[in-house]
């Protein structure tokens, strides 16, 4: 058994620093995510006037539930989605005029359904591009609340940004959804906001929002069950085993479903109180499953799937595809390059068995397509990648822990 220490959620960590930012009092996050995506949202509140620290291991944050402590900013969101959606609403909640912009890649994915939302609620928002798109200027004067419809089915991320932003609102909010994908990330933000002393009543598609102010705690943040997927999954492809600790049977992210999928597959899952092991079993089953709720590890199941012993059909996900790429697209490609059988529609991608030869990968500038094909090469020997780089959005360390990995089991 090998344990890999997995550092701390990309999703916790940015709701996290939402909600210390609103709240009364000093906040301290233990374990942050320190990456690009992380350091960005930070930066961007610094920008806001918010005071952060950040220490080894840990982050204070002086809440200012009034808003941004400055009356005008620019904030350059990077590449980070949680940053370029989730500032604006909190800055719209506050009193001033703030420019928001992103990355090119950040740029083409879309706002629209949240920034609708946000001048539904009288926000003056606009956009000095293309509409529902970075960038954008809000001028804010607060924000009174009231009842709005939203379509999520393109990020669970709209949904989360109002929620977050509700308790800062004059009246609270009443959201009706529409339609919704990736539901365990709202989970996660109801379960955070609870913590943070505001409680959300879910009524069917109805989400409501008291005006209740949040309080200062201290938060740890647990390992981010995404990046934990390319670890788990190297142990079923490999038959070696792996024990990720600090998650267990009560983490909050639905992406840890990911080892119930290995397990459909034929690996050994462990989920104990505070730790997860999977264990390979020599093989690989094919498997037809729908990971609409647990999208983010589609890439992980796509690059070991060549090995199973049946097609792998993963359904139900078309919000890949405005990710930080195409995935369903950059998965298809990577894997033909490998001389694998894929098919791919709208919102699915089917993968037949096969030996995957040595290719070099298109990461496309995703993370997740970058460690993902990263575990195909430890039984496939020439695979590299065109951009080994863009793994620092979520885990620099990435390709270091792999390696120790592959010394510690001799492959």
């Amino acid at each position: 058994m090998t344990i890999v220490d997995i550092p701390g959620s990309k999703s916790i960590t940015a709701r996290g620093l939402f909600l210390a930012a609103a709240a009364h009092g000093t906040t301290v996050l233990s374990r942050p995510l320190r990456s690009d995506d992380s350091e960005g949202f930070a930066e961007g509140l610094l920008k806001l006037g918010y005071q952060v620290s950040r220490a080894p291991g840990e982050w204070t944050i002086e809440g200012r539930p009034e808003g941004p402590a400055v009356d005008s900013a620019d904030v350059f969101c990077r590449d980070g989605a949680t940053t370029a959606r989730f500032l604006p609403a909190l800055a719209a909640a506050g009193h001033g005029t703030f420019r928001f912009d992103a990355s090119e890649q950040m740029r083409a994915r879309p706002l629209g359904p949240l920034t609708d939302a946000l001048l539904e609620l009288g926000v003056d928002l606009t956009f000095e591009g293309t509409p529902g798109h970075h960038p954008l200027v809000v001028r804010a004067a607060g924000i009174k609340g009231g009842e709005l419809t939203l379509d999520a089915g393109l990020s669970s991320q709209f949904l989360t940004a109002l929620l977050l932003v509700g308790p800062l609102t004059a009246e609270g909010l009443r959201i009706t959804v529409t339609d919704l994908v990736s539901v365990p990330y709202v989970e996660i933000t109801i379960a955070m906001m609870r913590r943070f002393g505001v409680e959300v009543v879910r009524d069917g598609d109805t989400f409501v929002v008291p005006p209740t102010p949040y309080q200062a705690c201290r938060y740890e943040i647990e390992p981010d069950a995404s990046t934990s997927s390319y670890f788990f999954a190297a142990a079923a492809l490999t038959g070696r085993s792996v024990t990720v600790p600090g998650l267990g049977e009560g983490a909050l992210q639905g992406d840890l479903a990911f080892v119930e999928v290995l397990r459909q597959m034929g690996a050994d899952v462990e989920v104990g109180p505070d730790a997860v092991t999977v264990t390979g079993t020599g093989g690989l089953r094919g498997v037809t499953v729908n990971m609409r709720d647990i999208s983010d590890t589609v890439p992980t199941l796509a690059a070991i799937a060549p090995f199973a012993d049946g097609p792998v059909r993963i359904e139900d996900v078309y919000n890949t595809r405005i990710k930080e790429c195409d995935r369903l697209a950059a998965c298809e490609e990577n894997l033909r390059a490998m001389g694998v059988s894929v098919e791919t529609g709208r919102d699915w991608i089917e993968i037949r068995p096969g030996t995957p030869s040595g290719a070099l990968v298109k990461c496309r500038r995703d993370h997740r397509i970058a460690m993902a094909f990263s575990v195909t090469g430890l039984r496939t020997p020439g695979i590299t990648l065109d951009d080994p780089g863009c793994v620092k959005k979520t885990f620099p360390g990435f390709h270091d822990a792999l390696a120790s990995l592959r010394t510690s089991w001799g492959i």
